[in-house]
């Protein structure tokens, strides 16, 4: 097990940690470690971050995302212009006929594709994921039947071509009722609310979630999904991928702005796209996806953090967008 405890110190981030059994039945610590800005994000590009030459000579940053109708715009906003801010070349919205439109008018930076309510959908997106390099699903996704169908479809074509996938969400209630679509799929992140984990819990592990260990409970639900990488946000951030747990309590702000989950996932995908490229060998033992996630949450505190200094009460999550930028070079490039 590895607690981290995070904070900043002139802009950097750092986190100790101390590692257990993965099982989490030990009773002795064998050492305490440092998680550095460094480890964070070893693979963000200076100068250009959102350029990198890929092993196929790609150079686009490309995050897809699953949406559904017009009443649910923000979300998929939110989510696909965060991508953009930490780095992403290029974020595509897949999103129904009636919501594209709408989310076209908050950004000509996003690309927007009305397809996922039409009956070829799994197939329009499918030709896309060669040129995704992380796809997040979830954020104003709702629950209609027909929708949640073409998803499933989506999500196993991604599993099939080796996509990252970051799950939030209404994603995270489709993962509930069938675990199975990413049992054992180790490029998968699930960013659960409390709400969202209990039920996830109760899913996945047939039990009521022990809210008396929280670093237990993620653990544990981590390993019944094969080691796929969990987020729990609340007022600590705990993140583990069934071997290792680290804890997020960066300074954030006493204002939760709806929204902010979507910056959160937006910028993970990314961040997960960077952490695989650079592998394990850059992450200080930690896994590039256990890393990732550490570096969003922080990220998305410290977005908070900045924007209440200047909007207090009156701060949304527009205000944390614009705070990406410098937020970013704060904790990870100063």
């Amino acid at each position: 097990l590895v607690e981290a405890r995070h904070g900043v110190e002139r802009g950097r981030g750092s986190a100790t940690a101390s590692r257990e059994p993965a099982s989490g039945g030990g009773a002795g610590v064998a050492g305490s470690r440092e998680v550095s800005r460094e480890v964070v994000v070893p693979a963000a590009p200076r100068g250009r971050p959102g350029v990198r030459k890929c092993p196929d000579g790609s150079e686009s940053r490309l995050v897809g995302g699953l949406r559904q109708r017009a009443r649910y715009t923000g979300a998929p906003y939110f989510a696909a212009i965060s991508a953009l801010k930490v780095g992403a070349d290029l974020s595509h919205v897949f999103c129904t006929q009636e919501a594209a439109p709408v989310i076209k008018s908050y950004s000509p930076e996003l690309i927007v594709h009305p397809v996922l309510d039409s009956p070829d959908a799994v197939q329009d997106v499918e030709k896309w994921l060669p040129r995704l390099h992380a796809l997040v699903v979830g954020p104003g996704l709702g629950r209609d039947d027909g929708l949640l169908r073409n998803v499933k479809g989506i999500l196993e074509a991604s599993k099939a071509r080796d996509v990252p996938v970051v799950i939030d969400a209404d994603g995270l209630w489709l993962i509930a009722e069938q675990p199975a679509l990413i049992q054992g799929y180790q490029k998968a992140v699930l960013t659960p609310n409390h709400a969202e984990f209990r039920r996830l819990s109760e899913a996945v592990l047939r039990d009521p979630m022990d809210s008396s260990d929280p670093h237990g409970a993620v653990l544990r639900l981590s390993q019944a999904l094969g080691n796929v990488t969990v987020v729990r946000k609340g007022e600590r951030d705990v993140i583990s991928d069934g071997r290792q747990v680290l804890e997020c309590s960066q300074e954030g702000s006493s204002r939760r702005c709806g929204g902010q989950g979507d910056l959160l996932s937006g910028s993970l995908g990314v961040l997960v796209h960077w952490a695989l490229l650079a592998g394990p060998e850059k992450t200080d033992g930690f896994s590039p996806l256990l890393v990732a996630a550490f570096g969003a949450c922080s990220l998305t505190r410290q977005c908070s953090h900045q924007a209440f200094q200047k909007h207090g009460r009156s701060t949304t999550t527009t205000d944390m967008v614009a705070e990406v930028g410098p937020a970013f070079a704060r904790l990870f490039e100063s």
